[in-house]
């Protein structure tokens, strides 16, 4: 009586589990270069550049920073920005809404501050979660600029 000897399966089974594994480690890979990363500007580079000039009117700011205030309305879902009255003759600027998690969401609005020194924006199309409110003005031949986070949740 002849008899086969019985083939040994772990060969064909450590062979299948590597492959199995590179595989996944290439499908991985494929993936994650294919994930957005927006947690940094376009413009990084410059920006460290011109950071020293952002310093001297974050250093102008600190002495009203009681003064100059951003804060969230869930009531109105409003933004509202509030700079020192003695500012709002004559002042200039800009309002960046910066969204870390997704540059695509980033806004740019102009300054328009009412006489008691406050503006207000319509926050309703945001979505909800965290945005960094950078004012930057001009008053007096000074710049000044604040940066505060800001939650937005129902």
């Amino acid at each position: 009586m002849s008899h086969k000897p019985a083939r040994n399966p772990w060969p064909i089974a450590i062979t299948a589990f590597f492959v199995t594994a590179i595989l996944f480690f290439i499908a991985f890979i494929g993936f994650a270069m294919r994930q957005r990363e927006d947690l940094v500007s376009t413009d990084y580079y410059e920006r460290e550049i011109r950071y020293q000039s952002q310093l001297d009117s974050m250093n102008r700011s600190q002495s009203l920073a009681a003064q100059a205030v951003v804060t969230f309305e869930p009531a109105q879902r409003a933004i509202v920005i509030t700079l020192p009255a003695a500012q709002t003759r004559g002042a200039t600027g800009s309002i960046q809404l910066y969204r870390p998690s997704d540059a695509r969401l980033d806004r740019n609005v102009a300054l328009a501050l009412n006489a008691e020194g406050i503006q207000r924006l319509d926050a309703r199309e945001l979505p909800d979660g965290l945005w960094k409110v950078r004012v930057k003005w001009s008053a007096d031949g000074q710049d000044y600029f604040v940066d505060q986070p800001v939650i937005l949740a129902l």
